[in-house]
C-alpha cells in the first residue's frame, strides 16, 4: 500500500529510521512559514511552500535524502557539500549523527530563496 500522508510514510519505516524521519521533517518545518502543508509527492514526504514544493525528504535503506537542494548561499554551500550525491540531493547516512541545525539551516534557505524569487 502506498502511503497517501506524510505520517503514514514515516510509520512504514523500522523505528529507527521512522524517528529520524520525524527528527529531518520538524526541523524543515520549522522553517516554513504556517500553515504547512505537507504530501506525498512521487512517493516521498514534502513540504510545500506557497502551494509549490519547498522541500522533499525520503526515508532510504542508508541514508535519509534531501531533494531537491539548490546551491546554497557560500558558507552554507560549503557545509553541505560533502553530503551531496548529485547536483541537487543531499544524503543523510543513518550511521552518521543527523546534523539538525543544519537541516534547518538548509530549509531556511530554501524558503528565502523562493520569497526573493517570488518579489
Amino acid at each position: 500500500m502506498t502511503a497517501q500522508t506524510v505520517d503514514e510514510y514515516i510509520a512504514s519505516f523500522p523505528d529507527d529510521v521512522a524517528d529520524r524521519l520525524r527528527q529531518v521533517r520538524a526541523a524543515i518545518v520549522a522553517e516554513v512559514p504556517p500553515p504547512v502543508e505537507e504530501r506525498i509527492r512521487y512517493g516521498i514526504a514534502a513540504v510545500m511552500l506557497g502551494g509549490r514544493y519547498a522541500i522533499h525528504f525520503a526515508g532510504w535503506k542508508h541514508h535519509i535524502g534531501l531533494y531537491p537542494v539548490p546551491t546554497l548561499p557560500g558558507p552554507l554551500e560549503s557545509e553541505v557539500a560533502p553530503l551531496r550525491s548529485a547536483t541537487d540531493t543531499v544524503n543523510l547516512p543513518h550511521r552518521a549523527e543527523l546534523p539538525i541545525d543544519l537541516i534547518g539551516r538548509i530549509a531556511a534557505a530554501i524558503v528565502a530563496q523562493r520569497a526573493a524569487a517570488s518579489d
